[in-house]
């Protein structure tokens, strides 16, 4: 059986962040899985000057940075790590990536809105039979064969680099005229990694597998591209649910329900920031709620009538 930890926090963003700060100084064992650290809403933004306390603007990856060492230095322990599945079942939770499973006494999802509605020609009809959203969980199916990856994100990058191991020609396919990485980024030197700049897929096509896409680029020009299996990258704003199997109750927006205290509608699982059924999005709102589902999991672990909120002292 796996290590056993006090708090399992899914999520690296402002919500997942706050949470492991306050889990961690309350001195309960603390892991925050992220899928990427550069990857969330946040990481995203260019410019933040609203978020209390500051004196001056930082852009969402530098303010994410702080979070995240604040989060490191009260001991909680942070892990990137693709989130496959959970078992929420019993009073120990279960939380399995492609490396490695963990179990927790209490768990807070905290994975954003990021996610998307297939919105691809063919993305919905080729799901599983070519199309991922996982290249960790997909990419040896795909050894030797012809790939694409849609996306210009630096998650979109590092994937592409994944897959640049297995496959035998990897084709990162940008709706955009740049990545949104370092021109020497790494990944961008694999010998096997062909960037496509301002392209657009608008179809994934084949019979029973996919087969090919369909692109065009910044002048309308309409191309086709012959490959085995894409990877999507592409971000929205819909929650980041799709890891729980419908195990946790939702609202008709698909975003997780909870009570004013986080709680979710089983026992010992908490949800906070954008994957909730909040009206605003802002950080500090995001922020709010991790605090709150961290005091939350810490009395629902030491069976307190009341939450503690000075761990100070």
């Amino acid at each position: 059986m796996s290590d056993l930890y006090d708090v399992i926090i899914i999520g690296g963003g402002p919500a997942g962040l706050s949470a492991a700060q306050y889990a961690a100084r309350a001195r309960l064992k603390t892991v925050v899985l992220d899928k990427s650290s550069t990857a969330g809403a946040l990481a995203f933004a260019h410019k933040i000057e609203n978020y209390p306390g500051l004196t001056g603007h930082l852009t969402g990856k530098e303010l994410l940075d702080i979070f995240r060492d604040q989060a490191i230095g009260f001991g909680a322990e942070y892990v990137e790590a693709q989130v496959i599945g959970v078992n929420l079942n019993g009073s120990v939770k279960e939380v399995f990536t492609m490396d490695k499973n963990y179990s927790g006494r209490a768990l807070i999802l905290a994975t954003g809105s990021m996610g998307r509605k297939p919105t691809i020609k063919g993305e919905a009809e080729f799901l599983g039979k070519g199309v991922s959203y996982c290249a960790i969980c997909d990419a040896a199916f795909y050894k030797g064969k012809i790939v694409g990856v849609i996306g210009d994100s630096e998650e979109a990058v590092k994937e592409a680099g994944l897959l640049t191991k297995f496959a035998g020609t990897v084709y990162l396919i940008s709706p955009s005229s740049k990545l949104k990485v370092e021109d020497d980024h790494p990944v961008l030197k694999a010998e096997n990694l062909n960037v496509l700049l301002g392209h657009s897929v608008t179809a994934i096509e084949g019979s029973d597998i996919v087969e090919r896409i369909r692109m065009v680029d910044t002048d309308e020009k309409e191309t086709f591209l012959e490959l085995s299996g894409v990877f999507v990258y592409l971000h929205g704003n819909k929650p980041v649910i799709d890891f729980l199997g419908g195990i946790v109750e939702l609202s008709e927006e698909e975003c997780v329900v909870t009570n004013r205290m986080m709680e979710t509608s089983i026992p010992g699982v908490f949800a906070s920031g954008d994957m909730t059924c909040t009206e605003v999005r802002q950080v500090v709102v995001a922020a709010a709620n991790g605090c709150v589902a961290a005091l939350s999991a810490e009395k629902y672990i030491s069976h307190r009538k009341r939450r503690k909120y000075d761990w100070g002292k």
